[in-house]
């Protein structure tokens, strides 16, 4: 979509040197006469091979350019054009894993600088960005020159948006993701002191990054002399350790996983394989004759149909489910076969909202959409059924979320739907086959359709008129 105006973007107000714009579909970030050293420091930095590989792509705008944005004061500005990021996602719609890569890619950046004399002015989580599986530094303008033996600012930081969601998953075994939503600046270190144990401990980097730096945020709170002074110095050597310590130790957590409902979907369902090959190929012409640059794959699980996507021609694929195991196997095996896949952590009777300062800081879901075809498989009774949506809700949101899309209908009697609904009851009259056709027929133009298992589930192909 084609913009007539430059607009700033509301979530960059806290950087008192830049502001991040956009224009045409791309995005800019105008640096201000306070930033104008910081500015030629990141041009250095970005002729530096083993620091602009963490990078996103950057370069200046030239004059000519710079003119077409009608930047107001435009000769008191520089401006720095980057390359957009598909899709942007934050660190409580991350797996386990994808925060890990994050949290490594942060860590390895900041050693490259400090070994360049560089540093980062903060640690926060939401200066990485992933090109799909690939993990990318965007807040450039937080790059300063370091001052021998000053200390690591962004240390809290790090550990609250980084480090501690993962100690929560991989020590407690406690999902971080709602409690990090519900708090911007992540896992309070004193509340994540109060749940881990006293053999935790007994890890350096646990008792260092997180009780011991609890206990001095407490005695700063009372107004304790710390016997900190301006005459103290942290020796670069002490500094660049405490960084490789860092990432040896998070390089070294796993997820403390438990069972969960839907995270074996794709390898045990009420598919046989003749029915599956059916589903598939239905999916496959379609999308073969289409090929779609932007998909949303809902209740993606492990990925399985967003790689068939791919496969068929589709450029890149979003993938959401609420399904926190299935959603971190997605991410290694997209990782793994370098596809052009992003799966998300998402509710979706509780997602993403609009969030932070004036609800402008952190955009929620349908602030974020840009999608041109929606596949909703084996999907829209976990909502109509499990979390008794009217069955017309659900299909107006779903058919809202692109042009274009394939939505299964999974019948009353199918056995997945007969075991929601053994404890609460049949307490859904108006949900059954008719009624399914009837509202996406109200919204949409259905183009095609298939039976595709015994049970009677059905496959719709549709678009909005």
């Amino acid at each position: 979509m084609m913009m007539k105006k430059l607009i700033i973007d509301d979530g960059s107000f806290r950087d008192p040197d830049a502001r991040v714009a956009y224009f045409n579909d791309s995005v800019y970030r105008i640096v201000y006469p306070s930033g104008f050293k910081k500015f030629d420091l990141i041009k250095k930095t970005l002729q530096n091979e083993s620091i602009a590989k963490y990078l996103v792509e950057t370069e200046e705008v030239d004059s000519e350019e710079l003119r077409s944005l009608e930047i107001e004061n435009s000769k008191n500005v520089r401006v720095f054009k980057h390359k957009k990021i598909d899709y942007i996602s934050y660190p409580y719609e991350w797996s386990f894993h994808r925060l890990k890569d994050a949290a490594l890619h942060h860590l390895n950046l900041h050693i490259n600088l400090l070994k360049n004399d560089a540093t980062l002015i903060d640690a926060y989580s939401y200066n990485v960005q992933f090109n799909n599986y690939s993990p990318i530094f965007i807040d450039l303008t937080s790059i300063k020159d370091y001052r021998e033996g000053e200390f690591w600012t962004g240390h809290k930081q790090f550990c609250e948006s980084f480090l501690n969601p993962l100690v929560l998953k991989s020590k407690l075994g406690i999902n971080y993701n709602n409690w990090f939503k519900g708090n911007l600046e992540g896992i309070d270190t004193g509340e994540l002191s109060k749940l881990l144990k006293f053999q935790h401990m007994f890890s350096w980097n646990i008792f260092y990054n997180i009780f011991l730096l609890n206990y001095f945020e407490k005695k700063f709170k009372k107004n304790e002399d710390l016997k900190i002074t301006k005459n103290k110095k942290l020796k670069k050597s002490y500094y660049l350790s405490i960084l490789t310590n860092l990432v040896n130790f998070i390089d070294s957590l796993k997820p403390k996983k438990e069972s969960s409902v839907w995270g074996e979907y794709s390898r045990d369902n009420t598919y046989n394989d003749e029915e599956k090959k059916n589903k598939c190929e239905f999916i496959s012409n379609y999308l073969n004759k289409n090929k779609f640059d932007r998909v949303l794959d809902l209740g993606c699980n492990n990925g399985e149909y967003s790689k068939l996507a791919i496969q068929s021609g589709c450029k890149n694929v979003v993938g959401l489910d609420y399904d926190l195991n299935a959603i971190d196997e997605a991410y290694l095996i997209s990782k793994k076969e370098r596809l052009n896949f992003l799966p998300l952590y998402f509710d979706v009777s509780n997602p993403s909202s609009d969030i932070g300062w004036n609800q402008k800081e952190r955009k929620g879901f349908k602030g974020r959409l840009n999608f041109d075809f929606v596949l909703a498989l084996a999907f829209e009774h976990h909502l109509a059924i499990a979390k008794n949506i009217p069955l017309e809700d659900v299909v107006s949101w779903i058919t809202s979320l692109a042009p274009k899309g394939i939505i299964e209908f999974v019948p009353k009697h199918d056995v997945t739907i007969q075991s929601m609904i053994k404890l609460k009851g049949d307490i859904f009259p108006n949900y059954n086959l008719e009624n399914f056709k009837n509202f996406l027929s109200k919204k949409t133009k259905i183009t095609s359709e298939k039976i595709v298992s015994k049970s009677g589930r059905t496959l719709f192909s549709f678009e909005k008129q």
